[in-house]
């Protein structure tokens, strides 16, 4: 994996908020990177509830900034009138010399900037997985399938031999 941590293996989430699935689903995921998320206290405590939703969400540049657009963080329930809005476009915390590379993939090359993950790391940080990524067709999900269907059959196989 590269991105941000080149030299250093990532380190496994702690604490999962939110987890994008289908993501590896419906697009080849070329690199992942890590960023912080900007959030106000209330988007923390629902986050920290589980209770956030990123399948239909995706990352975005805006004057030199990434930004997370439609991501559901549901109002915490006893927010009161400080509560947020649950579909706010959030700010991504990266370094200036990966967000202009990952907005020229984005531009050139047809890439999309997946949110894979919403976690808390071992500080008690918010951050992202990003996965950046190409769409996939119908016959490349197809033959994912395909390849998953076999690994199984022939561990099983193996199992059975010996």
């Amino acid at each position: 994996m590269a991105g941000k941590n080149k030299n250093k293996a990532l380190k496994a989430p702690s604490r999962i908020a939110a987890d994008n699935r289908k993501a590896r689903h419906l697009f080849h995921i070329e690199d992942e990177f890590e960023a912080g998320l900007v959030l106000q206290g209330t988007e923390v405590k629902s986050l920290r509830n589980g209770e956030a939703n990123i399948r239909e969400s995706y990352a975005e540049e805006k004057n030199g900034e990434l930004w997370l657009v439609n991501a559901h963080i549901p109002e915490f329930s006893h927010g009161n009138r400080f509560n947020h809005e649950p579909r706010r476009p959030r700010k991504l915390l990266m370094h200036r010399r990966e967000v202009s590379r990952l907005a020229g993939a984005v531009q050139r090359q047809g890439y999309t900037l997946v949110p894979l993950q919403v976690y808390f790391n071992d500080r008690g940080r918010a951050k992202v997985m990003i996965g950046l990524g190409k769409g996939k067709n119908v016959r490349d999900k197809r033959e994912d399938v395909k390849q998953r269907d076999w690994a199984r059959q022939k561990s099983r196989l193996m199992k059975e031999m010996g």
